[in-house]
């Protein structure tokens, strides 16, 4: 409440020590403090704490305000002795009922006008216990600042008796308030945005401020989560003193940490930059945010505990594969799972978790964390495919990531995201910290993934595009392109696709310089883009994606429809010089020759199939007379088995088909090779029974990439060679085959990938006389296979 323009003249007379001196008193007791001395701030707060309630209780003496029924006490930070040298005092003049109005009026003048005299910001009010209940009640905000209430002066059991009762009426109610509270939390978070990955956070109100430890506490007083300690409470310290060196510096009562105040704060802190001092408040903004989703997740948990239930019931656990579940909202251990027979365990978890969107429950990560092994450097291929896979996962990736960060998991995959970890960024386009930043360009990069060849390398370039930025390099593109090399290859890449990885981070900002800096009718200006890509079509679309993701993570302004189209005319142009070739070599056709035995074998039984161990997984070898819908049978068959396919190579020999697949099976399992032949000849023979379990419709994948079918011109002299890239899913590959079967189309020979949950297929096809495909055929067959491939 703003304060009256003058006070009476009557009121200020016997104050303690005058008008102002309250002020000046807080910042003396502040000031008079050092900041970096252990302990230092929690016994500035106590000073601060203790010279303001000696001023109040002065001034209630001095005012001779009756002893009973009546008394002042403090809310917040007062109440909780953290206020900051500038904070506002929140105070309550309580009254047990029996006072007139007018006298009311005249106690509270007299502590009201001596405040605003002296500078204090003041938020006041005068209520009964009854009116104390009812705003409580009826407001959010209140009942959790009246939780704190403090005895300042008078009647000490009028204080209590509020006290007590509103936390009764808290404990009694805060089940049903629970939806509330959490949705003016999501409210807050989403006005006041994210303290650790912003670059001028609100320290109070921006989540992991010191707002967000008052609601842990205020769900502790209701009984339903305990309250985290430890590390938490160190964190809530942290940000009390950036807080307190911010009020001193400006003078106000600020929690806004705005740039051109971070020299000045960091210095009274101690720090030798202001970088390191923001890095600091934003693990101690990642460490409450923590607490508080663990606290609010135990709550809601809480609550959904205590809902009705009839008899004894075990715990609901919805198997996510390789001893994962689901449970009450978390990613936990199968009641049976041994942590430390499987390396990829975490990994698993992880992929699981962010895809889902659902956290890792926090027993399950310290679980991990401890007994998981840790994975040889480089990676193996399949802990390399998990990784790629979680970094594809959408909007679920982040709060993943974060968790594994706090749990120093993130670290130890990538030792160099310890450089940019809490980073601060200096340019005003951006609005995140740089792992943050670079987390979003991941995000966004999702629904670009159908438009490159290796979604893989573009999701790790986005995360690894701003790793120079930790050694302070005006051109960081160049310093990062290193570091961002030998990462890659730690985590099980091929030398290929390090190098790779290090020319687009290298480059990350060609495209959108010359874009919007050179002159776009200068042919020398997509020459020089075509020879930053190598003169090569798939790093040139691989290079537009990354500037996109980097643009748009990076916030609105770095990305509008101007900067859009420049940078589109510009790959248009360099994409003309570029003569699209044959697909890559992995994907390229490969002529076989089947052995004499095996071909008579498989012409004698119709099918011959043989499963081995093969690194990361098995292999299954099907070997058949060749025949439209042999594809789509063989892949059915797998789906319907529950062995997903990673890769896959496709080929035919005079009429004979020798298909290698490269499974894994989440269960563990092995796959059986009689139970895969025997479903094969069923298929053969017409019995279709065996394929029911692939008839439901897949679950609609959000934010799923834009399927794409291309043609690959020139790749096959007698061929027609599509690609397709579309989300991977159970029964992909069958409906895909099933659509080829339904054209007459066949399936020649085909190349099928999987990276980072990306399907990236080529397949060989021709009419059933051995002929390309007629052009209007090649528009009907890539329609069809778009259709097939989406996900509903």
């Amino acid at each position: 409440m703003k304060a009256p323009d003058s006070a009476p003249a009557r009121l200020v007379v016997g104050l303690p020590g005058g008008p102002g001196d309250l002020r000046k008193m807080r910042t003396d007791a502040a000031s008079l403090r050092a900041f970096t001395e252990l302990g230092a701030g929690a016994r500035r707060r106590d000073a601060i704490a203790s010279v303001t309630g000696s001023w109040l209780q002065r001034a209630w003496l001095g005012a001779q305000t009756p002893r009973d029924g009546v008394a002042l006490a403090a809310v917040g930070s007062l109440a909780r002795a953290d206020s900051g040298p500038a904070s506002d005092l929140d105070l309550v003049l309580l009254h047990d009922g029996r006072r007139s109005a007018a006298e009311l009026a005249q106690i509270a003048e007299q502590h009201w006008y001596p405040l605003w005299d002296s500078g204090v910001r003041l938020d006041h009010s005068v209520r009964t216990l009854a009116e104390c209940r009812a705003v409580a009640g009826a407001d959010l905000v209140a009942a959790v600042g009246l939780l704190d209430l403090r005895m300042i002066a008078g009647d000490a059991d009028l204080v209590a008796g509020v006290r007590s009762s509103v936390a009764y009426d808290w404990r009694a109610n805060a089940r049903k308030r629970l939806p509330e509270l959490l949705e003016a939390v999501r409210e807050r978070h989403e006005r006041y945005g994210e303290l650790a990955h912003l670059i001028e956070p609100d320290l109070k109100e921006a989540r992991g401020g010191l707002r967000d430890l008052t609601i842990i506490r205020a769900l502790a007083a209701a009984w339903l989560a305990d309250r985290p300690r430890g590390q938490v409470d160190e964190a809530y310290q942290r940000l009390l003193d950036a807080r307190d060196a911010l009020h001193l510096v400006t003078g106000r009562g600020r929690e806004r940490l705005v740039q051109q105040e971070h020299d000045a704060v960091a210095a009274l802190l101690g720090y030798r930059d202001a970088d390191l001092m923001l890095k600091d408040v934003a693990d101690a903004g990642r460490a409450i945010a923590h607490a508080l989703d663990s606290t609010t997740r135990r709550a809601g948990q809480s609550q959904r505990a205590r809902a009705l239930r009839i008899g004894p019931r075990k715990p609901a656990l919805t198997p996510l594969g390789h001893g994962l579940s689901s449970h009450d909202g978390e990613v936990v251990l199968g009641p049976r799972t041994d942590p430390g027979a499987d390396p990829l365990l975490i990994l698993r978890a992880a992929r699981a978790a962010a895809s889902a969107q659902l956290p890792i429950g926090p027993t399950t990560l310290e679980n991990l964390v401890e007994n998981v092994p840790h994975l040889p450097k480089p990676w193996p291929p399949n802990a390399r495919d998990l990784f790629g896979e979680l970094l594809a996962s959408g909007e679920g990736l982040v709060g993943v990531w974060e968790s594994l960060t706090l749990a120093g998991v993130i670290e130890q995959w990538i030792p160099a995201w310890s450089t940019i970890r809490s980073l601060p960024q200096h340019n005003p386009v951006h609005r995140h910290t740089v792992d943050r930043h670079s987390l979003e360009a991941v995000v966004h990069a999702r629904r670009l993934l159908a438009d490159v060849r290796r979604p893989d390398v573009l999701l790790l370039a986005c995360l690894l595009h701003d790793l120079g930025k930790a050694f302070g390099a005006e051109d960081h593109a160049a310093i990062g392109a290193e570091p961002a090399e030998q990462a890659v290859l730690a985590l099980g890449y091929e030398p290929q696709q390090a190098k790779l990885v290090a020319l687009l981070v290298r480059h990350h900002l060609t495209l959108v310089d010359l874009a919007t800096r050179r002159d776009p009718d200068d042919p020398r200006t997509p020459e020089l883009l075509c020879a930053a890509v190598d003169n090569d079509l798939d790093t040139l679309e691989l290079l537009r994606a990354l500037t996109e993701a980097d643009a748009r993570a990076a916030g609105p302004a770095a990305w509008s429809s101007w900067r859009s189209r420049l940078v589109d005319d510009l790959v248009t142009a360099a994409r003309a010089r570029l003569a699209p070739g044959a697909p890559a070599l992995d994907s390229a056709e490969s002529s076989v020759q089947i052995p004499g035995h095996v071909r008579v074998a498989a012409q004698r039984l119709g099918v011959q199939v043989r499963v081995e161990d093969h690194g990361d997984g098995q292999l299954v070898e099907v070997v058949a007379p060749d025949r439209v819908g042999l594809f789509a049978d063989t892949a059915g068959v797998l789906a319907a088995h529950g062995l997903s396919v990673r890769r896959a190579r496709l080929s035919t020999d005079d009429g004979i088909a020798i298909d290698h697949w490269h499974v894994e099976s989440p269960s563990g399992a092995r796959a059986d090779r009689e139970a895969l032949e025997r479903a094969m000849l069923r298929l053969r023979s017409g019995d279709r029974r065996g394929l029911a379990p692939l008839s439901r419709r897949p679950v609609p994948v959000p934010d799923a990439p834009v399927t794409r079918a291309l043609l690959v011109p020139d790749a096959a002299a007698d061929a027609t060679v599509l690609e397709l890239r579309a989300t991977d899913r159970p029964g992909l590959l069958h409906d895909v085959g099933r659509c080829l079967a339904q054209l007459t189309v066949s399936v020649r020979s085909a190349h099928v990938a999987t990276y980072c949950g990306q399907a990236v297929d080529t397949v060989y096809l021709t009419e059933p006389d051995g002929s390309q495909l007629a052009p209007a055929r090649v528009a009907q067959v890539i329609r069809s296979l778009i259709d097939a491939a989406t996900t509903p």
